[in-house]
């Protein structure tokens, strides 16, 4: 399944019933597990971890080393998931020994054309990122998130899960869980309502995530209050909980 015009490093470990097309590149230290498919055309370079079931397009860019100038030939590496979906011109960078040394991505993502995912980044599972997204270095992004095309999102901005940013936008500070962002810089635009219809999550849930939602962006009140107010639903509801936690857990603030 390995087409005659590839190159694949004599260390790399290939799985079963992987397929690599012609012109592709496959470097040392790479590991690419079962099932996954390769097209014509692809560099990926190690260290790097490819799990299962991957699609990897033409043009797509893995593993590469990172455009930080710190960056100075360290060891580091990428370790991606199983059936992520990695569309054309598509570039991933591993990480920086300035964070953990390594870029770590998740299962069932879809990164669409173009797409950058930078140095030390974090992304969850059930990612889909539209053509032209960026993410800079050490950009930390919860499962189930959506970036619409062209989303633009600073380094050490985190962006919490199920939350949405319309496209065109610009993340210079975190969006919790849930949250609609749109604008540059964005902005809250309300909650992502149909993705939690979507995805299944009970009607008493989804009014308690709206009420925190409310306390919030609505009502004017200030972090701390808010927090106070949003705890009234949090011994009950995991999500609020982690809504919380993660305003708490903010070092570069919540858009508001």
């Amino acid at each position: 399944m390995i087409d005659k015009l590839a190159f694949v490093h004599p260390d790399a470990k290939i799985g079963n019933n992987v397929t690599i097309g012609p012109w592709s590149y496959i470097g040392a230290g790479v590991e690419i597990g079962d099932d996954t498919w390769i097209s014509s055309h692809v560099v990926v370079k190690g260290p790097s971890i490819i799990g299962k079931g991957n699609r990897i397009f033409q043009f797509a860019s893995v593993g590469e080393e990172c455009q930080d100038l710190k960056y100075d030939g360290e060891p580091t590496r990428l370790i991606m998931g199983d059936n992520n979906v990695v569309r054309e011109s598509v570039t991933i960078h591993r990480g920086t020994i300035q964070d953990n040394s390594e870029t770590r991505i998740g299962s069932n993502n879809l990164f669409m054309a173009y797409v950058h995912i930078a140095h030390d980044c974090v992304v969850g599972n059930n990612v889909i990122m539209a053509n032209n997204a960026s993410i800079a270095g050490h950009v930390h992004v919860g499962d189930s998130v959506i970036l619409g095309g062209m989303t633009g999102v600073h380094q050490f901005v985190h962006i919490g899960a199920h939350a949405f940013t319309a496209g065109s936008s610009t993340i210079f500070q975190d969006v919790p869980p849930f949250v609609m962002a749109a604008g540059s810089p964005a902005v809250p635009r309300g909650l992502n309502a149909e993705g939690l219809k979507r995805r299944g999550f009970s009607k008493a849930t989804q009014h308690a995530i709206r009420r925190a939602y409310k306390a919030l962006y609505r009502k004017n009140l200030t972090i701390d209050e808010a927090i106070a107010e949003m705890k009234q639903d949090a011994e009950n509801d995991e999500h609020i909980q982690g809504m919380i936690d993660f305003v708490t857990g903010s070092s570069r603030g919540i858009i508001r």
